[in-house]
């Protein structure tokens, strides 16, 4: 059995608002977000990121989506790799694209978009909106305040249905269960 590195999840959820918001001038914009087709991993260049998302990608268990606006689709605001446990979804990797990081990033609410789309594919899979992850010990707080994610066992959080619930529908107003 091939033993697996855990990764601990370092996301920061800077602001949870209604799509991603301009740090500067406060616009908002509509985003898309879609799994990573083979034909578009060209879009993600290696020094952009700091997780290696080509493993990602090729793993068999995980399936990867990219954030981007809708107005320009090219662009990728985000990444997150889930995988479905059967009873509940699990955030492998979750990263804001290099310009969103940081004091001078260009958008807000990058991280709390694609959590709430994990939520929203938890739900449609009929997991009640449960997700999981493994919080690097220091962020454990900030995820609890932030997200209302409780704590599992040793680093290990989850994301109960009326959590998720609440941050689905300020993602993605038109969902319903």
């Amino acid at each position: 059995m091939e033993k697996r590195e855990i990764i601990y999840l370092e996301f920061e959820v800077d602001k949870l608002t209604n799509s991603i918001e301009n740090a500067i001038s406060g616009e908002v914009f509509n985003t898309l977000i879609k799994e990573l087709a083979p034909s578009e991993f060209k879009l993600i260049k290696r020094n952009d990121w700091a997780f290696n998302w080509q493993n990602e990608v090729k793993s068999i268990n995980k399936q990867v989506f990219i954030l981007t606006t809708s107005s320009n689709p090219l662009i990728i605001q985000g990444l997150i790799s889930l995988t479905d446990k059967g009873d509940h979804i699990f955030m492998e990797l979750i990263e804001s694209a290099k310009f969103n990081k940081g004091k001078s990033k260009l958008y807000r609410g990058v991280a709390g978009n694609l959590v709430a789309f994990a939520c929203k594919l938890s739900f449609e899979k009929k997991y009640e909106g449960v997700v999981s992850f493994i919080a690097k010990t220091q962020l454990i707080k900030h995820y609890q305040e932030s997200l209302g994610a409780k704590l599992f066992s040793d680093n290990r959080m989850y994301i109960d249905s009326k959590e998720a619930y609440q941050l689905t529908k300020k993602y993605f107003k038109n969902f319903q269960i």
